[in-house]
Formats: C-alpha cells, structure tokens, sequence
C-alpha cells in the first residue's frame, strides 16, 4: 500500500543552493546506509531528479492540462523560493515519463551525476510544461527545490 507522503514524519530538513551541494549529499548518502521512508527506492529518486534535471535541456513530451498551465507560472515564484509541498501526485500522462522504473541506488547516482554535469556545462534550455520560459539560475533553484523536497525522504542510519 502506498505511503501518503504529504503525511510522512522524520523527513530531512534540506536546503540547497547550488547543484553540488545535491550530488554532495547524493554521494553521502550512498557511501553510507539509509532508508527511505517514502514510496520510493534511493535510486529511483535519483533517477526522477536526472530525469526532471535532463528535461529542463532536451525539453518533455509532458503537455498539463489547462489548469495546470493557468497555474504554474503564478506559482513560479513560490516554489523556487519556498519549495514545493509533499503528497503531489503526478497525473497519469505525466507519470508515464516521470515516476521512476525500479532503479538501483548505483544506477540513479550514475543517473545524478551525468544530469548534473549537463546543467553545469549546457546552456540550452527549455521552457518548463508547468512554469514556462525560464533562465538557468531559476532552474537551478528549481532544481534545488525538488531535490530538497526528494531527498527529504532519504534518512541516514546509523
């Protein structure tokens, strides 16, 4: 049964300002032993978080709907500034592209690392399907945002 993940105690506090802090806390977590406390494997977050950080160069078949498209850009600045809430639940067209396929933790670190790499040396971008045109520091922030939010869910044991 799925966790209600807008509902989740004990997650991770996180705030990040640039893309290496994200894959230094990635490769933190994967040297040492965690849980998720989600609904998702380690590396299926990370594949997600490449997936979302490669889209915002190569763009997404992804097409919101009427609200979504309303919305977006008057939220644009609240969740690049005050982050985005847990418990979202991606439509199903959008899922089928960005809810993640079993995915080892090996695998979504490779998948991190390349995605990172490609925002620090590309400097095309697309518009977001949900918050439109935007620069590369607003998709840094964006990015950092969603990683935040993610990454909550990735508890270091001891």
């Amino acid at each position: 049964m799925a966790v209600d993940t807008a509902k989740v105690a004990g997650r991770r506090q996180l705030a990040f300002s640039n893309l290496d802090e994200i894959f230094a806390d990635v490769e933190r977590l994967a040297a040492g032993k965690h849980r998720t406390i989600g609904n998702w494997s380690f590396g299926q977050i990370l594949w997600h978080l490449a997936t979302v950080m490669n889209s915002s160069i190569d763009g997404s078949s992804v097409r919101p709907g009427f609200f979504m498209r309303l919305l977006g850009p008057l939220m644009k600045g609240r969740m690049l500034t005050k982050g985005m809430p847990p418990g979202f639940r991606l439509p199903a067209s959008m899922a089928k592209i960005f809810e993640p396929p079993p995915t080892s933790t090996e695998d979504g670190v490779k998948a991190m690392r390349d995605a990172v790499q490609r925002q620090k040396t590309e400097t095309h971008r697309e518009p977001s399907p949900f918050l439109g045109k935007m620069s590369h520091e607003d998709y840094v922030r964006l990015h950092c945002r969603h990683a935040e939010l993610h990454l909550s869910f990735v508890v270091p044991e001891q």
